[in-house]
């Protein structure tokens, strides 16, 4: 039984159309083919939100368990560290 499909036309940069057939190559399909598979694959992937990277990062920070004193004093000795070792030779870092 065949599929039915629809003509449809949509603008695409040519960044993006080089990747398409670069991807329908690589898997033997046409463009067409390819385009469906990759928007049945992010359909059906975890909805992916602006705020995804914000949480991710929030959660990893929360891991760390750093406390704000803590944090000043990281932040003090990379700065330390990033002085020292941009220090022209026989100068001193501050």
């Amino acid at each position: 039984m065949a599929t039915a499909t629809v003509k449809a036309t949509y603008s695409l940069d040519p960044g993006t159309i080089c990747r398409l057939e670069e991807i329908a190559r690589h898997w033997g399909v046409s463009k067409s083919e390819a385009l469906r598979r990759a928007i049945r694959a992010a359909a059906a992937g975890p909805a992916a939100g602006p705020s995804e990277p914000l949480a991710a990062l929030d959660a990893l920070q929360r891991g760390t368990a750093l406390t704000p004193a803590a944090t000043k004093a990281w932040a003090a000795q990379a700065r330390k560290e990033r002085r020292a070792s941009s220090a022209r030779p026989g100068k001193s870092a501050r």
